[in-house]
């Protein structure tokens, strides 16, 4: 720490540069990163004093304006607002800096948007970036219904909507235009519920066909065993992407549900896992012996001693904070590359997981039990790859050889 307040700091953040670079350094970064970081405040610190500013004026706006200036004096690094996040959230933390205003929203339809966010998670119990991903699915079809007036939604027709479907089919994915109409759907039930419709028209949305006639695709077991293999079990890094990916191959857990373990989560006495999945639900899984001896190992050997909360796993860089699921996502493609697998997806461990189960003979209702799916149907679609049961299904072709 002495080397890194070699940095000086001079106008009106240096009354706090000392106690950044003690919670630079609780935060686990390395002497170099606390080093960068200090001479960030540092330069900052001399542009505020320039322009008769102190860190009570840190605005987003006055945080924009800065760093403007350090781009256009020719600084590499550190030159958007999340170089400034560890500094602002420090200053914000002691109460001196103040904290951002949330956005307000603006015009007839993002207020409506909002509203209806609120409704997502508040009132159906969705996740805040589920939520999201509705609201910015909907935005096309509310904002097509803007007025001088405000939204247009009591004059809605079965053919407005069925028109706006029939156009975004024809741009987007069969899976993402299956996610809109499904988001829609929602939306318009939420409209009725609010009387802003004199009759309901989820009715009205039509469905949207994505036949796909291949199998959910899985990894082979050598291909599985190569993908943990490529993990180097004597680094930081890999024993938790080995950690992890053993546990989404052998329990089928989505990315999200890996990023949001928690330590409680783990009870090593009864052998068992609690996960939070979709909903959200929790649920407690059998921890089979290999997932638990890979967590213990990176518990034990590779985890911070000073990470910021009580994930399992987390980032391998400060801030020591939990694992995102796209952070969770990125380890799985980094993997999957090392071990020249090709693009590979988290989901495709939980397909795998499923695979496996089946071939061991685990009857499909128990291995809906492991995924948590919600209806059967959702599960039989793994049916297609167990094709030795099937067999024993078809019947034979009339007049067909012997």
């Amino acid at each position: 720490m002495d080397d890194v307040q070699q940095v000086r700091v001079v106008g009106p953040l240096e009354l706090y540069a000392a106690g950044f670079a003690a919670e630079l350094t609780r935060l686990g970064y390395t002497v170099f990163s606390a080093r960068l970081q200090l001479q960030l405040a540092a330069h900052l610190s001399r542009w505020l004093a320039g322009e008769g500013l102190d860190a009570s004026m840190l605005t987003p706006a006055v945080v924009a304006q800065f760093l403007v200036v350090r781009r256009g004096a020719g600084y590499t690094a550190y030159r958007s607002p999340k170089g400034l996040s560890p500094l602002l959230g420090y200053l914000r933390g002691l109460g001196v800096a103040p904290l951002p205003v949330p956005a307000v929203a603006q015009g007839p339809g993002e207020v409506l948007l909002e509203r209806y966010r609120s409704y997502l998670v508040g009132e159906r119990g969705l996740g805040a970036p589920t939520a999201r991903g509705y609201v910015g699915l909907v935005r096309p079809f509310v904002v097509g219904r803007v007025t001088a007036d405000g939204v247009d939604m009591a004059g809605l027709s079965p053919a407005d909507v069925v028109g706006f479907v029939l156009a975004v089919s024809g741009e987007q994915t069969p899976k993402t235009a299956q996610r809109t109409v499904s988001a829609l759907r929602s939306l318009l039930r939420f409209c009725h519920v609010e009387g802003l419709l004199g009759a309901p028209l989820a009715a009205a949305v039509p469905s949207v066909a994505n036949r796909r006639a291949g199998l959910p695709r899985f990894l082979e077991p050598a291909q599985v065993e190569s993908l943990l293999a490529s993990c180097d079990r004597s680094d930081v890094a890999g024993r938790r992407d080995f950690a992890m990916m053993t546990m989404m191959v052998r329990l089928g857990l989505r990315a999200g549900e890996v990023a949001a373990l928690g330590l409680g989560d783990i009870d090593w006495r009864r052998g068992e896992v609690t996960v939070v999945g979709k909903g959200p639900r929790s649920e407690r899984l059998p921890l089979p012996a290999d997932v638990g001896a890979a967590v213990a190992d990176y518990l034990r050997h590779a985890r911070p001693p000073g990470a910021l909360d009580r994930c399992v796993f987390v980032r391998v860089k400060a801030p020591h904070r939990g694992l995102t699921p796209g952070g969770v996502t990125q380890a799985v493609i980094a993997a999957g590359g090392r071990a020249e697998l090709g693009p590979l997806t988290a989901h495709r461990l939980r397909h795998t997981a499923a695979t496996a189960m089946l071939r061991a003979g685990t009857p499909l209702a128990q291995v809906g039990q492991v995924l948590r799916h919600r209806r059967a149907l959702t599960t039989a679609a793994y049916a297609k790859v167990d094709r030795d049961t099937l067999r024993t299904l078809a019947r034979p072709w009339p007049g067909g050889a012997a």
